[in-house]
This record gives C-alpha cells, sequence and structure tokens, in this order.
C-alpha cells in the first residue's frame, strides 16, 4: 500500500521560529502564593530571536514588605507606596502576554503567583502553554555548569545581562539562556514547540541522543519501522501522531523491554497513512511479513487452528490446522492451540457431545466422560443415531442462534458460583467468553464477505474500500481518490483462511462497529442476524 504523501509543513508541528515566547520573572513578598504578594512584574516579549517589547511595573503589596526581601531586592515600601495595585497590574500583564508561551525559570514559582491574583480578581487560571528554563538545562547542560541558578547559566552563557533580583533584569538574563538552550535542543532535533514541551520529560539515557531519528517524522497518522545496524525490521508500530509517539521512548520509559529495544535501534522509517484503520492494517501486515524480533506479541503464528466437527458417523469436536470448507461447523482461525482448546472445552460444557474417538462397537464398555454422564458415547455400539444428532444440533444451530448454547454456560457457572465454587464458575466464564468471541467473529467476518465490496467514511475523513474483509484502499476525503485495484474473485469461506487475515477483518469490522463510520456504498447490504450474541455483565 503506497504511502499518502506529506501535505503541508504544518505536520512538522509548530517552528520555534515561529512561537512568540513571553519571559516573566516576579518579585513577591515571600515564597507562598497563600501569603505572599507580588510587588513586582517584569516581562519581555520575542519571537525568532527578535525582542517584541518589554513589561515593567512596581506592585502596592498592600501589605508591608519585610526587611529581608528588601535587602534581596531592594525594593522598599517607599518605592511601591503609589504603585498600581495588583487589580491594575495584573489585566495589564495579561494584555501584554496574550496567548504567548510563557517562560521563566523556576517558572512554577512565578505563575503560582499568577495564579493565585486572578483567581482573587476573578479570573480564570493562565491557559498559556508554558516552558521552565531550569528544567530545560538540567535536561541539555546540567554536566557543563555546577547549578542551575539562573545568575550561573547566565553567566555560562555570557548573557549581556545579570539577573539582580529585579523583574525585568532577570526576565532578560533568562531570555538569553532561553535562546542558548533553544540552540542547544536544535542540535540533538528539537525544533518544535511539541517537541520542546516534551523534553523536560526525557530521563537521562545511553539511547536518549538517538531522539534526533525523529526530527523528519511528520506529525500524520502512520506505521514506523525501528531497523538495527544491519538494517533488519526490529519493531513495527502505530501512531496518531508519529514523531509524537516515537519521541515518547526516550522520555522516560523504564521497561528493559524498550531499553533493549532503544539500544539495537539505528534508524527510523515511516509510512503515512490515511487515518486510524489505515495504520492499524499497515501495521498488522508489515508484522507478518517482517516478523520483527520485539513485536512479540503480535506476530502471527506458525500454524491456524480451527475448531470443527469431523465427518464420521458420530461426528465430534476437533481441533485441525486446516480450514475444511464442507464441514457444518467450523469456528476460528485461533492464534494457538490453547485458544481453540477452550472453545471445545466451552462446546463439551454446553451439549454431550462425544470426547472419545474409538470406532462405533470397538469396546464393551463407555468411554470415562460418559460414565460421568457428561458425554455420549459410540464406542460400545449401544447408542442410537438419531439421539446422538439431536445432541449435535445446539453445535449447528449456535451459529444463528447463540444464545440457548450461552445461556447454559451462564446457568452453569453461576450454579457453581452460588455452591461457592469459584474456581470452576471461573473457568466456565472463560470459555463462555472465548465461545461467544468466536462465534462474533465469524458472524462479522460472513457479514462482511457476504457485502462485497464497501466504501465508507469515517467522521475523521479517512475514507477506505474494502472487500472480502480486507482493505483495498484508504484516502482522506479532501485528497484524490486513488485507483482502487480489482480483485478477482475468491471462494467464499465460512471463517477467515488464516490469522492474519481474520485479525484485520477484525481490525476493520470494529473499526466499523465504533459508531465513527458512515456506508458510502456496497455491493450488497452489510447486515448480521437480529439475534445478539448474548455477553457476560463485566462484574462490578
Amino acid at each position: 500500500m503506497e504511502p499518502v504523501i506529506q501535505r503541508s509543513f504544518d505536520d512538522l508541528g509548530t517552528p520555534l521560529v515561529d512561537v512568540t515566547f513571553c519571559v516573566v520573572d516576579l518579585e513577591t513578598t515571600g515564597t507562598s502564593a497563600r501569603t505572599a504578594q507580588i510587588t513586582e512584574i517584569g516581562a519581555v516579549k520575542v519571537r525568532g530571536g527578535v525582542e517584541q517589547g518589554r513589561f515593567q511595573t512596581l506592585v502596592d503589596p498592600q501589605t508591608a514588605i519585610p526587611p529581608f526581601i528588601t535587602v534581596l531586592t531592594g525594593i522598599t515600601q517607599a518605592m511601591v507606596v503609589r504603585a498600581p495595585k495588583i487589580d491594575e497590574a495584573l489585566p495589564a500583564f495579561l494584555e501584554f502576554c496574550g496567548d504567548a508561551v510563557i517562560v521563566g525559570h523556576n517558572v512554577r514559582f512565578d505563575l503560582s503567583f499568577l495564579d493565585a491574583a486572578a483567581r482573587r480578581l476573578g479570573y480564570p487560571r493562565l491557559p498559556n502553554r508554558w516552558v521552565d528554563t531550569a528544567a530545560l538545562a538540567r535536561r541539555l547542560v546540567r554536566r557543563e555548569v555546577r547549578n542551575l541558578k539562573l545568575g550561573t547559566l547566565a553567566a555560562h552563557f555570557r548573557s549581556p545581562v545579570s539577573p539582580a533580583h529585579r523583574a525585568l533584569d532577570d526576565a532578560l538574563a533568562t531570555m538569553h539562556v532561553l535562546h542558548a538552550l533553544l540552540e542547544r535542543a536544535g542540535s540533538i532535533g528539537v525544533t518544535a514547540l511539541e517537541d520542546l514541551l516534551q523534553l523536560p520529560r526525557a530521563r537521562g539515557s545511553a539511547s536518549y541522543e538517538k531522539i534526533r531519528l525523529a526530527r523528519t517524522l511528520p506529525r500524520r497518522p502512520g506505521v514506523y519501522l525501528f531497523r538495527d545496524r544491519a538494517g533488519d525490521v526490529i519493531y513495527v508500530g502505530k501512531a496518531k501522531n508519529l514523531r509524537t509517539r516515537v519521541q515518547a521512548y526516550f522520555y522516560g520509559d523504564g521497561r528493559r523491554s524498550i531499553q533493549n529495544l532503544l539500544r539495537e535501534l539505528h534508524s527510523v522509517e515511516h509510512r503515512v497513512c490515511a487515518g486510524e484503520l489505515e495504520a492499524a492494517v499497515t501495521e498488522l501486515r508489515l508484522i507478518g511479513a517482517h516478523r520483527p524480533r520485539h513485536n512479540r506479541r503480535s506476530r502471527p503464528p506458525k500454524a491456524n487452528h480451527f475448531v470443527t466437527l469431523t465427518a464420521e458417523r458420530f461426528p465430534r469436536l476437533s481441533v485441525t490446522r486446516t480450514l475444511h470448507r464442507g464441514a457444518p461447523f467450523v469456528l476460528g482461525p485461533f492464534r494457538s492451540r490453547r485458544a481453540a482448546d477452550l472453545v471445545v472445552a466451552a462446546l463439551w460444557d454446553a451439549t454431550p457431545v462425544r470426547r472419545c474417538t474409538g470406532r462405533p462397537g470397538s469396546r464393551d464398555g463407555l468411554c470415562a466422560p460418559a460414565q460421568l454422564g457428561v458425554a455420549l458415547c459410540p464406542c460400545d455400539g449401544s447408542l442410537d443415531d438419531s439421539e446422538y444428532l439431536r445432541a449435535i444440533d445446539p453445535i449447528i444451530a449456535a451459529l444463528d442462534d447463540p444464545a440457548p448454547l450461552l445461556g447454559l454456560l451462564e446457568q452453569k457457572m453461576v450454579a457453581h458460583a452460588s455452591r461457592r465454587r469459584f474456581e470452576e464458575a471461573a473457568w466456565i466464564r472463560d470459555r463462555h467468553r472465548a465461545l461467544a468471541r468466536a462465534l462474533e467473529r465469524r458472524r462479522a467476518w460472513q457479514a462482511m464477505t457476504a457485502a462485497g465490496r464497501l466504501e465508507l467514511e469515517s467522521i475523521d475523513g479517512e475514507r477506505v474500500v474494502v472487500e472480502a474483509g480486507r482493505l483495498l484502499a484508504a484516502w482522506r476525503a479532501d485528497e484524490p481518490t486513488p485507483l482502487i485495484p480489482a480483485v478477482e474473485p475468491i471462494d467464499p469461506t465460512p471463517v477467515p483462511p488464516t490469522v492474519v487475515v481474520a485479525e484485520e477483518a477484525d481490525l476493520i469490522w470494529r473499526w466499523i462497529c465504533a459508531g465513527r463510520v458512515r456506508l458510502l456504498d456496497a455491493a450488497s447490504p452489510l447486515a448480521v442476524p437480529r439475534r445478539r450474541i448474548p455477553q457476560l455483565p463485566m462484574a462490578s
């Protein structure tokens, strides 16, 4: 499937050169926003490295300024006695700041005072995004400086303005520190605002410098492939936002499996997709094609398993690796023999279908399950054909109306629980859910194959063409319709022929049933039987 061409540079995020920053610093009467007040506000607005304006005002705190604050800042009571009060100064600052990204050194301190003042005056909390230069410095230059104080960083980066515990001077020094840190961040691929906001969250690791591999990824839905030094695909994943998702691997995931993955990572390849469905299907197909060693849970199994009724005089349930198209009953395919056996156990619990494999009349007595009264047995030759077929009928009927069969399992589960046999009740519960899920998947498969070619559109603008449970094409509603390939007709099968086909069909069906899709065209009606498949209630 060809990737959708990237449409604009906006997909790369908001370039830092286009971001307006408002660098702010406050002087206060104390350290707690609950009890202390603002005495001075200083701010400088900058965009693309060019200063846009300055804001500076003293503020009358309407309370005494402690002597140690006067010694620290040089702001005396006499200096603020004629200064505007906060109810005048704050609206002026908010107008100056606008929707700019607020920057400060330990900016949470300044924001706590601004938010407290805003609440007292009946304003909402400041909605602006913010950047903390102290947190950026900890990420980028911690090993180069003795500490992360503003004065130390300003000296390290040779700021022309030295911080002096006065709001505007400190804001100007912070601005110079910010520009130096942005230059450092750009060297590791952080060139957009979204990346800068995430950067302080990253923990140190030996593989962190590989975050540069994500710098060219678009902010579009798609699939990413991690390759090792030999060029082999070691992991495949999908994402709504490719760049954000890949960068997230470097933001503090301490799991050993992730660290091992990053240690082997050498390059990142991506494929842009039209939307969520195409990304999910492309991921599934690429995992099947490459079988990456780090996609342990998602790799397709080496064999398919089906549950079917054998073609014998007295049919029995059997797990096979081959799909028998003419069998009266078949479910699957299942990822493992264990999953298939769980469905067989559910059918054994609900019906007296035979469990033995002997030829009719081959022994004198009944098999063990028959002796326990849980199954019929033709081994001694006494079982009547019509009597046995009546035991088989509920299994075959469950393909159209599964409620009676699943109802028997639920009754058994409740009976075990009422006798405080909770472990046995849990077994029945798991078997009920496995059988219900298998029947649901078969029903969905048959609905899609009967409908033929479908064209659908999601509310997000993704348009797709689906046929026989397979995705043929996907594109955006505002893009040209691609050439949709002609597909050779295939013989219908009661269930998907392989696990890979089944999982793709299941992805498509769940996407359709999510309620965010409309049907544009269909070769035949898309419909499922009226009788719903009963589901067990979730535990409260």
